[in-house]
């Protein structure tokens, strides 16, 4: 059952409001924003259930999801005690790669959606790669083959599930990611159409052309008929057609990790978000040419902000354990009690004792992509306390995050790309790298490169010590926004530019306000030092499991395929996250 913890605030509503409607993993949210600051002004929350009928399974019953959707609209504006005149625009934003198939006659869903972490499709991906060349698909939508993306969902339930296979015979099947299925229904079933950025997670667009791709569609095999149109991000997707905010324009769509970059105002080529979740979304924009990778990262639309704009792009690199390993200490090991501990508790000791814990629960994901990796303490003495493993947890995280950025700037290296200068909009300047350390055993530069400063959100970006973590090893400052429903703002202001609320997108930086920036504090060579023990610890724990040993974790595979496999490193390459998805 749906639960609500909703808030707003009882204050007048400004003169001209712009709305978000958040639909993430586990909970969909409505934000109303100021147009003339960026502040949220009422919010509304609904969670959802998760559906597991098989190991390595979930689903979603999207039914319920537009249930919460309209429940939080409705519910942002009573609490909020908005005058729904003053509502301009909605945005809509979502976790990507979620995959709904349904029935354009009768509306309904013909199973439930397969959700972007489920990894059912392996098998479907075993075979794709052994007839299609995966260099080829690499270039043609900036992807690997794997079950993260929705055009291998679609193709299971066309194999699997006979309701699906018998409407796309019959041309009533629709296809969707969330964003499509919210789009359909909360404008009255009139327009089929996603943007840029979630159609760019299908495996089936062409990163190029910013279109479906017959050579992608005709290798995975699903029938062009059923995908919707693409648009940009900041267009007419039609009117709400019902809610209290019936009539209301809906303008904006960006795919999550791609809308909080632009909530963050990363708008100019190099600047960088860091999104702390479950697991850690980072994304640089690369400006207005894909950049792909060799270093494992995708290549991905960052925004296309109007029919006319240019597409912006961006390398993304994802990291399996984040938040989770906080997770860990306190459901398995039993250190802390609430995750509000951390802080203090890592903080009552000066450093980690040199222990590094590598949390591998799964393999190591961006940039190493190692299945054979397993979660690893190292450098335990007598001298150990939980405050030690607890403070080398959260440098676990930022250690993580300095890797994914060292191989993004090493990409834009190869690539020619010249980043911005850095700074922007309130951010109280740019600051940037240091040069090289003195020994030359590890260049600083060579973490960030060009990324003069990381622009932080999400659940852990709240804990000081961490982001002062992350300034010191990334060797660069790190701005952490007082508006931190970033992913929302994106959406809103995609949104608001559609209906002129906003006049550009250089609008959004002069709305963005810092809370604090964290700059480096240790020296090069104590950065140097420490990376190096990192990379020790790393080393002992690759090849734990052995190639064709079943992990720990394993559970029999399910007779359709897929279920209860540790997820490959293709796989893995598109990567998790917590609610932020």
């Amino acid at each position: 059952m749906a639960s609500s913890d909703g808030a707003g605030s009882a204050a007048p509503a400004p003169a001209t409001l712009v709305g978000a409607l958040d639909q993430g993993t586990t909970s969909t949210r409505f934000i109303l924003f100021d147009a003339a600051t960026g502040t949220p002004v009422a919010s509304h929350q609904v969670t959802h259930d998760q559906h597991y009928p098989h190991p390595g399974w979930v689903e979603h019953d999207p039914l319920e999801i537009l249930k919460c959707a309209e429940q939080c609209i409705d519910g942002a504006v009573a609490e909020g005690g908005v005058d729904v005149a003053t509502v301009k625009a909605i945005g809509i934003t979502n976790q990507r790669e979620t995959t709904v198939v349904w029935d354009k006659e009768s509306g309904q869903p013909l199973c439930n959606a397969i959700v972007w972490l489920d990894t059912r499709t392996r098998s479907t991906c075993e075979k794709l790669r052994e007839r299609i060349d995966v260099e080829r698909v690499r270039k043609l939508c900036g992807l690997p083959i794997s079950t993260y993306f929705s055009g291998v969902k679609l193709r299971w339930l066309m194999d699997h599930r006979p309701a699906v296979k018998e409407a796309l015979d019959a041309g009533t099947a629709l296809f969707g990611t969330i964003d499509t299925w919210l789009v359909w229904n909360l404008g009255g079933r009139t327009t089929h159409a996603t943007d840029v950025t979630n159609a760019g997670r299908t495996m089936l667009m062409d990163i190029h052309t910013l279109d479906w791709n017959d050579e992608l569609i005709a290798a995975v095999g699903v029938p062009r008929s059923c995908l919707p149109t693409i648009r940009s991000c900041a267009e007419s997707y039609g009117k709400m057609a019902g809610t209290v905010l019936k009539g209301v324009p809906i303008s904006g769509v960006v795919g999550d990790q791609q809308a909080a970059l632009v909530g963050q105002s990363c708008l100019r080529v190099g600047e960088a978000k860091a999104t702390y979740g479950t697991g850690c979304f980072l994304i640089v924009n690369t400006g207005d040419t894909p950049v792909f990778s060799s270093k494992g990262l995708l290549t991905t639309p960052a925004y296309k902000l109007g029919p006319t704009s240019p597409a912006v792009y961006a390398l993304e690199g994802s990291i399996a354990i984040a938040g989770a390993a906080i997770s860990w200490l306190k459901d398995n090991l039993h250190l802390i009690h609430t995750a509000h501990e951390v802080e203090g508790l890592a903080s009552s000791v000066k450093d980690a004792g040199d222990v590094y814990f590598v949390p591998a629960f799964s393999g190591l994901f961006a940039p190493r992509w190692r299945q054979d990796a397993r979660g690893t303490i190292v450098g335990l003495t007598q001298y150990t306390t939980a405050a030690h493993i607890v403070r080398a947890t959260l440098e676990a995280i930022a250690f993580q995050v300095m890797e994914v950025l060292r191989a993004v700037g090493e990409d834009l290296h190869s690539s020619g790309v010249t980043a911005a200068a850095g700074g922007g909009g309130n951010s109280g300047g740019g600051g940037g790298a240091e040069a090289s350390d003195s020994d030359g055993s590890f260049k600083s530069s060579d973490t960030t490169s060009f990324i003069r400063e990381v622009r932080v959100d999400g659940g852990a970006s709240v804990n000081n010590l961490l982001m002062q973590m992350q300034a010191d090893l990334v060797g660069a400052p790190v701005l952490r926004p007082v508006v931190v429903e970033t992913t929302a703002l994106g959406a809103a202001f995609a949104a608001g530019l559609a209906e002129g609320v906003f006049d550009s997108a250089e609008s959004l930086r002069e709305k963005w306000r810092l809370d604090r920036r964290f700059v480096p504090e240790i020296t090069p060579d104590e950065r140097a030092r420490r990376i190096g023990k990192w990379e020790m610890a790393v080393q002992r724990s690759l090849g734990w499991i052995e190639h064709g040993e079943r992990d720990a974790e394993d559970s029999d595979e399910d007779q359709e395929g897929g279920a209860g496999e540790s997820v490959d490193a293709l796989d893995a390459a598109a990567g998790g996250g917590g609610d932020g998805k």
